[in-house]
């Protein structure tokens, strides 16, 4: 076991005396303390069935529709049609989407 040497949690050992003796190897026990922690956490998201979902998909639809997708032949063409797509979901995602706040109980 390889104990780093700026971590205080991690570099408070001792060797079990049962276990001392002649040789430069013996068991470790390592004491790693555990706190309990609430994090809070704030997301973007769009509540299912709500106004803002409806705008959402009405606007993604009728922009996504006005995409040209017949000159896509290779990578580049795809590349520009896909970045095009991404842009527009996420316009329309920071225009519907609303902050919730989520709590999450960890351990540390």
């Amino acid at each position: 076991m390889f104990l780093h040497s700026i971590l205080k949690e991690l570099n408070n050992y001792f060797i079990l005396p049962d276990f001392w003796g002649l040789s430069d190897y013996a068991s470790l026990l390592v004491h790693i303390i555990i706190e309990e922690e609430f994090i809070q956490e704030k997301k973007l998201a769009i509540i299912k069935n709500s106004e803002q979902e409806r705008e959402f998909m009405n606007g993604l639809k009728s922009r996504v529709e006005n995409i040209n997708t017949t000159n896509i032949h290779n990578y580049e063409t795809w590349e520009e049609t896909v970045e095009k797509f991404t842009s527009i979901v996420e316009e329309l995602w920071y225009k519907h989407a609303r902050q919730v706040h989520i709590t999450k109980h960890s351990k540390t």
